[in-house]
């Protein structure tokens, strides 16, 4: 039986990589564009990567 313990863990990592791209992003005209870019490709990689995990602990064609 598979652990949830992966995907938890992964989040609380992505949310920390997250805080530290909120905060260490440069003062200047694009803060808010640099910020988003770092968010939101954080964000996509971890839900493509947290779709095919469980994808895989629950396929839908079954042998």
């Amino acid at each position: 039986m598979a652990s949830i313990f992966p995907v938890i863990a992964l989040l609380v990592i992505v949310l920390g990589l997250m805080a530290v791209a909120w905060l260490g992003t440069p003062k200047g005209a694009n803060q808010t564009t640099i910020r988003t870019a770092f968010l939101l490709t954080l964000a996509c990689c971890y839900l493509m990567w947290m779709v095919t995990y469980l994808a895989q602990l629950h396929p839908l064609i079954g042998e």
